[in-house]
This record gives structure tokens, C-alpha cells and sequence, in this order.
């Protein structure tokens, strides 16, 4: 979900690991920080997220699930995925996040291993609740990582160790699922037209420029957007934005005006208008609220 990200060639998003060279990132977040969704994203690294206060809704891969205090899910490799809460809830949970090349996918068997058990052909999630023992373990093992992640004298073994563990449990119960040819055809177009928004959403974008990205043509591109992601192509250029510009509320002392612009908004007045539509604050009540929240 959600997290401190950048854009780049390969995938939706990569990830600003704890620890350089060590790819695996680890951290306590709210939902609060991201106007109460964060944005629609994908990455190769396999994600683990335990709600400890509050609830929240999450989508993946066109289905939206709910996560209750104490439970959490496991989102597969290369799917589009977001936390969010309709009714502006706070939530608070931790997020754990592993890329492949922790488990040591430069051999042969390994990656054939892995590309079986969590590529395309397999569970999009699993939900993970608290009176299921294996789940429960699951559970353990994410609060332990983000223990040991935050310690101060951070045992790359033990949490090497804890980390294969936690991708282990999930192996022994992903299942293989049919998709056919067209769908992964169509992720992959959407894929396209949602790194062309990350990479240009603080210039002007039309409806045309999106779908162009994709070689679809418009009409195709809001079913795609629909049926995968489950919002518009408008509204996700929105939601990206307001994502973007809630970092720099959360991380700068750059002034409403100037963020409006930097984040493709036509004014700072339309800007604050969307702003609350989304959020229910202006972006100044927001920046006071999440000072005061961490």
C-alpha cells in the first residue's frame, strides 16, 4: 500500500527500503496521512499489512475486503492494490513489504519456485484473522520483523530469517488459480496508462493522453479503469494527485499555492475545493491534524 514511493521504469512503484541493499521495508503508518486512501499502486515486492487500531476497507485486483483491528492481509507480487477508508475513518497498522530477491531468486529452482507460488497464476490475497493458528503465526511474524526492523541494533539475520518465514507460511497456502490470456493482456495496458499518470500527473492529462499511453481507445480505457481498478481514469489522475500532494504537506513547509501547482492543479481555490471533496479537510486543516497525529 501506500508508502514513501517513487516511479520507475519496471513497475508502479519502488520502494525506499529501511536498510540499503536489504530489500525489505518496514514501518507504522495511518491512513490519516494519506487523506484516508492511498493511492492505487502496484510493485513486484510481496506486502503485509496487520491493522492494530481502527479498520479499513482494501482493494485488490478489482475486490474490495474489509480488515478489522487485529487482522491483516497479504497482497501478492504485481497487483494493483490500496487501503482506504469511505467513511474517513483513521486506521493504523503496520506495513511489511519484501521483494523477491530477499528470498533468493537468482537461483534457477528458487525463481521457478516463486514465480509458482506467487506469480500471476496464483492468490491475489489472503486475509489473515486472528483465530486461524496459521494466520495467527502469520500475524506474529509481522509485529516481530517491524520489532526487530526498529530496535536500534537491527539483526539482519534474525530478520532475514523472520522474513522467509513469513513468505513461507504464505506458500504452504497460496492457491493456483486459472486467469486467462486477455486478463493479463489488459493488466498489463493498465499497468501502462497507470505509469503514464504517475510519471506525468503534474502536467495537464486528458482522458485522450491516457488512453493513447495504453493504445486503447477512451472508452476501452474507463472499462479498464473500472473493471481493475475501480475508479475512473479522472478520478485516479485526482487521487494521485492529492496523494502526491498530501507528502508534501506531510514533508515540506512549501505554501498551499505553490503544492496546488507543483501537483497539476489549475489553482490553489480548486485545489483546497478537491482537496476537502476528498479528504473532508482543507489542505491546511490537514497539515495541522497530521502534526499534531505524529
Amino acid at each position: 500500500m501506500t508508502l514513501p514511493l517513487e516511479v520507475f521504469s519496471d513497475s508502479s512503484e519502488r520502494l525506499h527500503y529501511n536498510i540499503p541493499d536489504f530489500p525489505m521495508y518496514v514501518h507504522k503508518d495511518q491512513l490519516v496521512r494519506y487523506g484516508y486512501a492511498a493511492t492505487c499502486h502496484w510493485h513486484p515486492d510481496l506486502e503485509f499489512i496487520l491493522v492494530f487500531d481502527g479498520e479499513m476497507d482494501f482493494f485488490v485486483n478489482g475486490e474490495i475486503v474489509h480488515i478489522d483491528s487485529n487482522n491483516g492481509i497479504f497482497v501478492n507480487s504485481k497487483r494493483m492494490h490500496y487501503g482506504f477508508s469511505a467513511d474517513k475513518g483513521n486506521c493504523s497498522f503496520i506495513a511489511v513489504v519484501i521483494h523477491p530477491a530477499l528470498l533468493f531468486e537468482n537461483s534457477q529452482d528458487m525463481k521457478q519456485y516463486l514465480n509458482q507460488k506467487f506469480g500471476e497464476g496464483s492468490d491475489d490475497f489472503i486475509l489473515l484473522h486472528p483465530n486461524i493458528d496459521w494466520q495467527q503465526e502469520a500475524s506474529h511474524l509481522i509485529s516481530g520483523i517491524y520489532e526487530d526492523m526498529h530496535s536500534g541494533s537491527s539483526n539482519l539475520i534474525r530478520l532475514l530469517s523472520k522474513a522467509v518465514s513469513l513468505c513461507a507460511n504464505m506458500a504452504d497456502h497460496v492457491q493456483q488459480v486459472s486467469k486467462h490470456h486477455v486478463y493479463e493482456e489488459f493488466r498489463e495496458i493498465v499497468l501502462k496508462m497507470t505509469g503514464f499518470i504517475h510519471q506525468y500527473y503534474d502536467t495537464k492529462i486528458t482522458l485522450g493522453d491516457i488512453a493513447s499511453s495504453g493504445a486503447v481507445c477512451r472508452s476501452k480505457c474507463c472499462e479498464l479503469f473500472n473493471e481493475y481498478i475501480g475508479q475512473t481514469p479522472n478520478a485516479y489522475v485526482i487521487r494521485y494527485r492529492i496523494a502526491k500532494s498530501c507528502d508534501m504537506l506531510r514533508e515540506t513547509n512549501r505554501t498551499v499555492s505553490d503544492i496546488a501547482i507543483t501537483c497539476g492543479f489549475q489553482s490553489a481555490s480548486y485545489f483546497s475545493y478537491v482537496f476537502r471533496n476528498e479528504t473532508g479537510l482543507t489542505p491546511k486543516e490537514y497539515r495541522k491534524q497530521i502534526t499534531l497525529s505524529l
